[in-house]
């Protein structure tokens, strides 16, 4: 588009388009008909196309033209608003957080660790999950306010990242009761006798299940691997096979699935952070979200 192009022109060109004609804009706009014809014919020099025709008395648009009255129509109905938007965003103002959310943190987990500012009047929160490379990304440019994850951010010379503690929790086993009752007899070997679904290789979690696993001699009997945390608890609830999951969130995890806790898995712990581009946190909300738990 030429440097020239003025919304100006623009919008002199949708009411004609609007009226019908130059004549009955000019009157509508109360300015001398040549002035309103020269912005046009200004318009449709920096677009390089004609937008108008002659057509009996009046003029009608070109497909050019046509093409120009569409995104004009979108632009000014846009501005009409405007005014409404403003008032509204000063009458009520808004307390806005961006969070990115690591796609191997429970979702169980996010909930909690967002509850410091579900209480926040005018609180608009926006959630975005992705992976973590994706998510970080998205920090460095200023897409989001923080990142929460299930670990730290890894070290990249090119972006400063700041990794913020915001706390951990203990990993226990889970199943429907049939499976509990199975497994409950030699808890943890019988882990190597029924099903048991497991977290994929791309949680941080995943590696130190496998430690403890091997430490204490146990094969599982893996029947499922899920990336989803919601996923994988749904399955286990269905019956397919024993899991893992945060103790921090046991109560919602047996009203919601309506699973029952076989075991601890002991010495393995969940750790969650919150990452950002600040040493100190300014955000409000995201200081909010790293103070300890009263």
């Amino acid at each position: 588009m030429s440097a020239s192009f003025n919304y100006r022109h623009l919008y002199y060109f949708w009411v004609v388009a609007k009226e019908g004609g130059i004549s009955r804009a000019a009157e509508k706009l109360d300015m001398a008909v040549q002035t309103v014809s020269a912005q046009v014919r200004e318009l449709e020099r920096s677009l390089g196309y004609a937008l108008l025709k002659p057509a009996g008395r009046g003029l009608v648009l070109t497909d050019a033209g046509l093409a120009a009255m569409q995104q004009a129509d979108l632009i000014f109905q846009l501005g009409e608003a405007l005014p409404a938007r403003v008032r509204d965003a000063v009458s009520s103002p808004v307390v806005r957080l961006v969070v990115g959310i690591c796609d191997s943190l429970p979702k169980l987990v996010v909930h909690r660790l967002l509850l410091p500012i579900m209480a926040e009047p005018n609180l608009r929160l926006l959630c975005h999950e992705g992976e973590l490379n994706d998510l970080l990304g998205d920090l460095a440019l200023h897409r989001l306010d923080v990142v929460l994850s299930d670990r730290p951010a890894p070290a990249n010379p090119n972006i400063k990242l700041y990794s913020h503690a915001m706390g951990s929790s203990s990993i226990g086993w889970y199943g429907t009761s049939a499976l509990v009752q199975a497994a409950t007899q030699g808890f943890p070997r019988s882990l190597s006798d029924v099903p048991v679904l497991l977290p994929t290789a791309h949680t941080a979690i995943r590696d130190r299940l496998d430690q403890w696993f091997e430490q204490r001699g146990i094969r599982p009997r893996i029947v499922g691997e899920f990336e989803d945390g919601a996923l994988l608890k749904t399955f286990g609830s269905s019956g397919m096979g024993v899991f893992p999951a945060a103790e921090s969130v046991q109560a919602d995890l047996l009203a919601h699935y309506g699973v029952q806790r076989l075991g601890p898995c002991e010495g393995v712990a969940e750790h969650f952070f919150a990452i950002g581009t600040e040493k100190k946190v300014q955000h409000p909300l995201v200081h909010r979200l790293l103070q300890p738990a009263p």
